[in-house]
């Protein structure tokens, strides 16, 4: 049975057709003095303020009421419990076992102990993740290397990019930092132009050690390296590529065969957008060190127990996550801005793309049975105060409602004073704005007001606070999925695309173009015209 076809989803149906018109939020604050209170509480490093949304306790409540009819406490008892709840791909997602204390942490402490079985790949994580610590510590004290090059793409850049960004009060002095994912290699280039190569260490990291965009980017990088060596011996090459290259990867043979002689592996029950915490993290952990990469872990370790532990109507990621549906699937807004009052968190927005829109960004159900209803929204934004003179003013007068989330800090960390109070005030007024309205007569001025915005607030943005708010989407995202009845962990869609561009290179190598389409064909000879016509002669 679908969501759409449960008694919940009747019930919230009926309601919203009962309202006739979008939620007056405003009479909401109006009429009940406890609304903050209800809608606001904090979790794990994260404080939340959910009362500007257009939604009331009796919202709430059906809304707490679909998500046990959709079964959403047994599927949270399976994701912790290691169950292969990635179907199509057979697989466990145990990312949340990537932060977990050897000895069980705030999970064994709260009574729920890790399921039988699970121990030994516990052993495995904290082996893997002492050994990344160790080379990390290593890579610090080496004066000599000056630049750390992370070559990956997807979860493999994303994650470490958004970490060394969020935590740079932290960065390790005399280092600098570059992620490398774009195959047009002016990106790869121009990092290339920018470092030593006696002086650098190149990260490859990829599951496989076969992904397209990463191996291109990994060989061009090798063979710019070893021009550099000018006239060496074989030997000296190959010690020079093993101590300057270093592979995150599964497939430990192809990175042997590349020349890479330190691999740190992972495990195939770590999705690539959920990877930050396992080896992937090694540039992480070089930029902010081994004590605060556990400090990360134990952020989000945390905010896992939080989700395992509190009840649903408490439970931060739940809220946020039913929120998540009302929206999309009852008050019809298809996107979500997010506005990060952080110069810390300006990459947040493309983090939390590819983590939303590719995991729930689905079509079929866990059964391969069509949906009747609309899954992920479009999440979209720039840090403030930058969009304020950007984007805001579609958000309050324009005619789609968008529904924002603001993240602020209350501890500025080493940037007080006058730059930091106008920050957070900037983004109160924002939030209060998109709330209030205006409207003083003159038509060209009005601002309709009642547009919800969520804010979440945290204390300083350290490592565990970064940890504790990157579990707590994903977390959200697996609710929402749960409800949509949709598998989060695949990735069918971005498979369809490598296919294709596979396909095309075979043709253009064989100049056999039967069946394809006109517009593909044409616009090959355009861009390839080399390529195209020298396989054509």
């Amino acid at each position: 049975m679908q969501c759409n076809q449960t008694a919940a989803w009747q019930s919230l149906a009926q309601l919203r057709v009962r309202q006739a018109s979008d939620w007056d939020i405003r009479q909401s604050f109006a009429s009940d003095s406890e609304r903050f209170d209800h809608f606001s509480q904090q979790a794990p490093h994260v404080f939340a303020d959910l009362s500007k949304n257009a939604w009331d306790g009796e919202v709430e409540r059906r809304l707490m009421a679909l998500a046990r009819e959709c079964r959403l406490e047994q599927w949270r008892s399976a994701l912790f419990a290691g169950d292969p709840i990635n179907a199509t791909e057979h697989r466990a997602a145990m990312h949340w076992l990537l932060r977990m204390p050897a000895d069980g942490g705030a999970l064994a402490a709260g009574g729920e102990g890790l399921q039988a079985g699970l121990q030994q790949d516990l052993q495995l994580v904290h082996h893997t993740l002492d050994a990344m610590l160790a080379l990390a510590e290593q890579v610090r004290a080496d004066a000599f290397i000056t630049d750390v090059v992370n070559i990956g793409i997807g979860g493999s850049h994303l994650g470490p990019e958004v970490a060394v960004n969020a935590l740079e009060d932290w960065v390790t002095p005399g280092k600098r930092f570059h992620f490398v994912s774009n195959v047009d290699g002016h990106e790869l280039g121009h990092v290339l132009d920018r470092v030593d190569p006696q002086h650098t260490l190149f990260i490859i990291a990829s599951k496989s050690f076969t992904t397209a965009e990463t191996m291109l980017n990994a060989r061009s990088a090798r063979e710019w390296f070893v021009a550099q060596l000018q006239a060496v011996t074989p030997a000296v090459q190959a010690e020079a590529l093993a101590r300057h290259f270093v592979a995150l990867t599964t497939n430990v043979v192809a990175a042997a065969e590349f020349g890479i002689r330190t691999s740190l592996p992972f495990w195939d029950w770590v999705g690539g957008r959920y990877s930050l915490w396992s080896a992937i993290g090694l540039p992480v952990a070089i930029a902010v060190g081994a004590e605060r990469f556990r400090e990360m872990l134990a952020g989000a370790h945390a905010m896992d127990a939080h989700f395992v532990q509190t009840p649903l109507e408490r439970n931060l990621p739940v809220r946020l996550a039913l929120l998540d549906v009302w929206y999309r699937n009852f008050m019809g807004y298809g996107s979500r801005c997010m506005a990060a009052y952080s110069h810390g968190l300006r990459r947040l927005p493309a983090y939390l793309q590819q983590l939303e829109m590719e995991s729930n960004g689905k079509g079929v159900d866990r059964e391969g049975q069509l949906l009747g209803v609309q899954t992920s929204a479009v999440v979209w934004g720039e840090p403030g105060t930058n969009g304020q003179h950007a984007f805001f003013q579609m958000l309050h007068q324009g005619q789609d409602v968008v529904p924002v989330e603001f993240i602020a800090l209350r501890d500025g960390g080493k940037h007080l004073g006058a730059h930091h109070r106008s920050l957070v005030i900037n983004a109160v007024a924002q939030a209060q704005a998109l709330l209030m309205g205006r409207y003083d007569g003159r038509p060209e001025q009005f601002c309709p007001g009642n547009r919800p915005s969520s804010f979440l607030l945290l204390e300083r943005l350290d490592p565990a606070a970064f940890g504790a708010l990157v579990a707590l989407y994903e977390h959200r995202v697996f609710c929402s999925g749960v409800i949509w009845g949709i598998n989060s962990f695949d990735q069918w869609g971005v498979e369809l695309g490598k296919l294709l561009a596979q396909d095309l290179q075979a043709r253009m190598a064989r100049n056999d173009w039967t069946g394809v389409d006109a517009s593909t064909a044409a616009l090959l000879h355009r861009l390839l015209p080399e390529e195209v016509v020298g396989a054509s002669a």
